[in-house]
């Protein structure tokens, strides 16, 4: 069953392996708690959790659990990148997203896991969890989007349990800044990282990007992790253990 549906501002699609009743109610919860997420945790939303707490009217004491859980990664990873990624940009409101959506689609996937569904895979905008095989020796095809070319893809990421997260300007724009300078970082076309969680792969991903071509370095020691980057000059790199179909 494969559902797809515009929520925290991109298009998410839930394709589970599976049939039944109980596959329909997993998804609706899924949808729900991005739905959720998004009205707690939306930079653009006045009354969100991450506003309030924005403007003063809410002390980090009166912060929920998961918005103390986000942040404290937001930290970790403005640490590990030193300064590079940030959620808090001088002149700029907080904004916590680069760790937000990697973070609440693993909470989705754990949703469905607790349903007893466990092959899946969900696509946010192209940054993508699977679990398990969808037909027996074949892992899930994750397709890198072209960093220039917004109708093909440059590679296909093979994944039967665990994260594929891309970071490049896209449509979008110069909108990840590097967090020591407060400009567009320079360099990079696209980072992809393969890992375990989403969580992880995302947010070093961004990291990487925000960091220009300092980060392909920096990216390929990290541990547990796989890239795949392509710079201004058109050059890949990619690590060797990275499955590509």
């Amino acid at each position: 069953m494969n559902r797809v549906e515009q929520v925290m501002g991109l298009p998410v699609s839930v394709d589970v392996r599976a049939g039944g009743g109980l596959v329909d109610h997993a998804i609706d919860g899924v949808f729900g708690w991005l739905r959720e997420v998004d009205a707690r945790f939306s930079p653009f939303k006045a009354d969100s959790e991450v506003c309030r707490y924005d403007r003063g009217e809410l002390s980090p004491s009166e912060l929920s659990d998961d918005l103390l859980e986000v942040l404290s990664l937001c930290d970790h990873y403005e640490r590990l990148s030193g300064g590079a990624f940030t959620a808090r940009l001088p002149g700029r409101r907080l904004d916590p997203n680069a760790v937000v959506k990697g973070w609440a689609v693993q909470q989705a996937a754990s949703l469905l896991l607790a349903e007893g569904l466990d092959v899946f895979c969900i696509n946010a905008g192209g940054d993508v969890i699977t679990s398990g095989e969808p037909e027996p020796g074949r892992a899930w095809r994750v397709g890198i989007r072209h960093p220039e070319r917004p109708d093909a893809v440059c590679a296909v990421v093979e994944s039967s349990g665990g994260a594929v997260a891309t970071s490049a300007e896209y449509e979008r724009g110069a909108h990840i800044l590097d967090g020591r300078t407060g400009r567009p970082p320079v360099g990079l076309l696209s980072v992809t990282v393969a890992a375990d969680d989403l969580v992880t792969a995302d947010s070093l991903a961004t990291a990487a990007f925000a960091m220009g071509t300092e980060g392909i370095a920096w990216i390929a020691s990290r541990p547990g992790c796989q890239v795949l980057i392509i710079d201004a000059d058109r050059q890949v790199h990619r690590s060797p253990g990275l499955r590509l179909a």
